[in-house]
């Protein structure tokens, strides 16, 4: 993700990578470019760089210590969905940069798909009606990795997250409850399936429904749709025949939303309030499913292989 990442900022004329700390030295060749200062350690990289802000873009697990460290040093945050493994997590950086008084903002870039934010300014405006439904569907081409598997939390952590923000983000309203059926499973015992289909109840008397899989042989594919009394419309947030260019456009506009943040504007993205509301739904769908809730994510002490995916 964090290349992804690289590759979209390559076309801003706000934002400019000037430093990436990377421990793998695989990774760190791979990422050097004339310019950039790569460093074995987010230590080195803080001690050694004057910085007007960090991307976080390491594994999820990892959230937590580097939110932490960056903080230390005085440095404003925007940190990969979804800001920790669990609630409890996110509530702890939420805290943990508050009390240095940095600024943190968690990527959710969806919010900066133009189609979405015309879909939620239109129902904001009501035009649309009184909204019955709201769904959201995240469908990959295939699985990640074993190894992926083990460390991202599981198909709600690691791709429900960004289904859950964008209903309430999109609605206005909070997730009141939810139902959930599961499909397939993970391989070599990892507590994670291949398929689920959640049911919500949103707090302003809507419904939602998010669609999440691992297998869509045409190609990663995100769309949202919405259903009102006065109107319908449908949002292709990602197109397999179009690739990532969405995404790509969606990361700079964030990206250079952040920096304004970071100078001390107001945030337009998503707050760390917002990723503990998405864990908190992503938990509660986990626990609802026995593939999930019954065993332990298995760690086999390797670090964890990214592939780039529409989750992000």
């Amino acid at each position: 993700m964090g290349r992804t990442h690289l590759r979209a900022l390559a076309g801003s004329d706000v934002v400019k990578v000037t430093a990436i700390a990377e421990m793998s030295p695989a990774a760190r060749e791979a990422v050097a470019a004339p310019g950039v200062a790569v460093y074995e350690s987010v230590a080195e990289m803080l001690d050694r760089t004057a910085l007007g802000g960090v991307l976080v873009a390491a594994p999820t697990d990892q959230h937590g210590a580097i939110i932490a460290e960056v903080a230390a040093h005085g440095v404003p945050i925007l940190c990969e969905k979804p800001c920790g493994l669990t609630a409890t997590a996110a509530q702890t950086s939420a805290q943990v940069a508050a009390a240095a008084g940095v600024p943190l903002q968690v990527a959710y870039w969806r919010r900066f798909v133009p189609g979405l934010r015309q879909l939620h300014d239109r129902i904001a405006a009501g035009e649309l009606g009184v909204i019955h439904l709201v769904t959201c569907y995240q469908w990959d081409e295939r699985p990640p990795s074993p190894v992926f598997r083990a460390h991202s939390g599981g198909i709600a952590i690691d791709m429900g997250v960004h289904e859950f923000d964008q209903l309430r983000w999109l609605t206005g309203q909070d997730i009141a409850g939810l139902a959930v059926v599961s499909s397939g499973s993970a391989p070599d015992g990892i507590a994670d399936v291949d398929g689920a289909q959640v049911v919500l109840t949103l707090s302003g008397g809507a419904t939602g429904f998010v669609s999440l899989g691992r297998y869509f042989r045409v190609g990663d594919a995100v769309w949202a749709e919405a259903f009102g009394t006065e109107g319908h419309e449908r949002c292709d947030v990602i197109d397999p025949a179009e690739g990532e260019v969405a995404q790509l456009a969606a990361l700079r506009a964030q990206a250079e939303s952040f920096a304004s943040f970071a100078a001390g504007g107001p945030c337009q993205g998503a707050t760390a309030a917002d990723a503990i509301a998405a864990l908190t739904a992503a938990e509660q769908v986990s626990a609802a499913i026995p593939a999930m809730s019954a065993g332990q994510h298995v760690s086999d002490g390797l670090r964890p292989s990214y592939r780039h995916r529409p989750g992000g």
